[in-house]
């Protein structure tokens, strides 16, 4: 498996890892790329034969974390890492830093404005969480999503009978 400088190098280039179990891409930190981050990882899914729910309920976890780099942090980009191990989706959304507090779910106020990303990530994954960068600035938020039909998470669900 590549170490997370591999990866790092080749989201410089936009590069795939992996035969159709891995992706990673940078993008600027606009609000254009949330929805290119969401296009982006629904390509790969679809490409890697992912079930409809499982693809519908990352579309919504990314949407989600790039947003919130978007609007709470002062990346110029962002780095995105889409991986499958058959059972599992993993989401990694890496900033730049300068958020004025580490990423956590809003209180969910219904009249607020803002607040529920997180809460919406908590309630479609499996399991998520918060980890520094490795370049000691930012942050990766990571989500895990189960697919709900194994074999057609593999991948490999066209070659099978």
């Amino acid at each position: 498996m590549a170490s997370f400088h591999d990866v790092l190098r080749l989201m410089d280039h936009g590069g795939t890892l992996a035969e159709g179990r891995q992706d990673a891409f940078q993008l600027p930190a606009l609000r254009t790329s949330v929805a290119e981050a969401r296009r982006r990882v629904l390509e790969r899914l679809s490409a890697w034969g992912v079930d409809d729910e499982s693809r519908c309920s990352m579309e919504l976890v990314v949407s989600e974390l790039v947003t919130n780099v978007v609007r709470h942090t002062d990346s110029e980009k962002l780095g995105c890492e889409l991986r499958s191990d058959g059972r599992r989706l993993r989401l990694e959304v890496t900033d730049e830093g300068c958020a004025a507090t580490e990423p956590h779910p809003g209180s969910g106020d219904v009249d607020g404005e803002s607040g529920r990303g997180l809460l919406l990530v908590d309630a479609l994954s499996r399991t998520w969480g918060v980890h520094p960068g490795t370049s000691g600035r930012g942050h990766v938020v990571w989500a895990e999503l189960e697919c709900t039909a194994e074999l057609e998470c593999n991948g490999d669900a066209a070659g099978r009978a």
